[in-house]
């Protein structure tokens, strides 16, 4: 449990991070913050000490507690290692590890030293990988946001980046309301040829399964609707099937096996938000004793090595995967040189890779056969 002075130190720390305190501006005196915490006085004191010690705040004899100016004056960033801080949704499994390595080698080349942080794409873990990069003296960012697709309450750290002149790229998504320098994949159109090659193979009862508190899903998800719609195929909302990062685990395979077990119109096929999924769905497809693609289609996304790891090959999207990390890498390094050489931040438009269908064999055109 956390003590009261550690609470109220970390609130005002993580106001200052937050930029709710400028530098030099006043914080309060100890009679204010006991009435604003309602706690002791000596609990206030052992709290701004630390904060003071730690170099957070400084005091003015009888006027109170002020906020530090932390920026680094630009000789001192000059003579120590750039830093570059990688944070991403996941880091250890996936398309991250191959993201991050083309990051990471391209910046080591350079002369970068880089630290990944992950959020395990939640709002909480975003906050704390945000403030310890922010604590610490970091000359870019490169950063894949959390629950794209939410409204975030972190938006606050990212205009103190902003503040503190430290310059941000990224990655996969984007917070639309920060207008920040992106890279992303045109996930409207990957969505759109993944449906569109099972509605060219014939198929017109195509379930659709998208995570929707990333914007990766919702547009992947336009995408399935677009695809419908441009073949003048009727979609019913009952083939959309929508998950969360905390249900990704068992409501798809769920709804899936719901699904296949009745109706007079079972579906044919699959598109699935990424790979990870679909290889979910197939171990349900086995279960149920259909083959794919003879008695069902299924078309997954990212052409991730598990697109290939399985006995069905996954027809699915390509991922620039390694050459995203390193756009990112190049861009950041870019804005930070420029912003040395010019003190203005430079204007560079967004990075948008076209999707590229793969096609292996988990489509075909044979329909699904009866499920007893």
């Amino acid at each position: 449990m956390e003590t009261k002075y550690n609470y109220v130190k970390n609130h005002i720390k993580s106001k200052i991070l937050q930029g709710f305190f400028q530098p030099h501006q006043k914080v309060g005196s100890e009679n204010n913050l006991i009435q604003e915490y309602n706690v002791s006085r000596h609990t206030v004191r052992k709290a701004i000490d630390e904060l003071v010690n730690e170099g957070w705040i400084y005091k003015k004899q009888g006027a109170g507690t002020f906020c530090a100016d932390r920026t680094a004056p630009k000789s001192s960033r000059e003579q120590r290692n750039k830093n570059i801080a990688v944070i991403t949704t996941y880091f250890s499994d996936y398309i991250f590890p191959t993201i991050i390595r083309g990051a990471e080698s391209f910046l080591s080349e350079n002369g970068y030293q880089v630290t990944v942080f992950s959020t395990n794409n939640d709002i909480e873990q975003e906050r704390r990988c945000l403030e310890a990069v922010l604590s610490q003296q970091f000359d870019g960012v490169i950063i894949e946001p959390t629950k794209s697709a939410l409204p975030n309450p972190n938006i606050n750290y990212y205009l103190n980046f902003e503040r503190m002149g430290i310059p941000y790229v990224m990655i996969h998504a984007y917070y639309e309301e920060l207008e920040p320098v992106h890279i992303i994949m045109d996930d409207v159109e990957g969505g759109r040829i993944q449906t569109k090659h099972l509605l060219d193979l014939g198929h017109e009862h195509i379930l659709g399964f998208f995570k929707n508190d990333d914007i990766q899903g919702i547009k992947r998800m336009k995408g399935f609707i677009k695809a419908h719609r441009e073949c003048g195929v009727s979609l019913s909302p009952q083939n959309i099937v929508t998950y969360t990062t905390e249900t990704k685990n068992a409501l798809p395979t769920q709804m899936l096996e719901e699904k296949l077990k009745g109706g007079n119109e079972l579906p044919t096929a699959i598109v699935c938000y990424n790979d990870q999924l679909a290889i979910q769905l197939l171990d349900v497809l086995r279960k149920m004793k259909l083959a794919v693609p003879k008695d069902i289609s299924i078309v997954g996304y990212d052409d991730s090595s598990l697109s290939v790891a399985s006995e069905v090959k996954l027809t699915t999207v390509k991922h620039p995967q390694e050459e995203m990390g390193i756009e990112a890498a190049q861009l950041i390094k870019q804005i930070i040189e420029k912003k040395e050489n010019s003190l203005q931040e430079p204007i560079i438009k967004p990075v948008i890779f076209n999707p590229e269908l793969i096609i292996r064999s988990s489509t075909g055109k044979t329909g699904i056969k009866e499920v007893n």
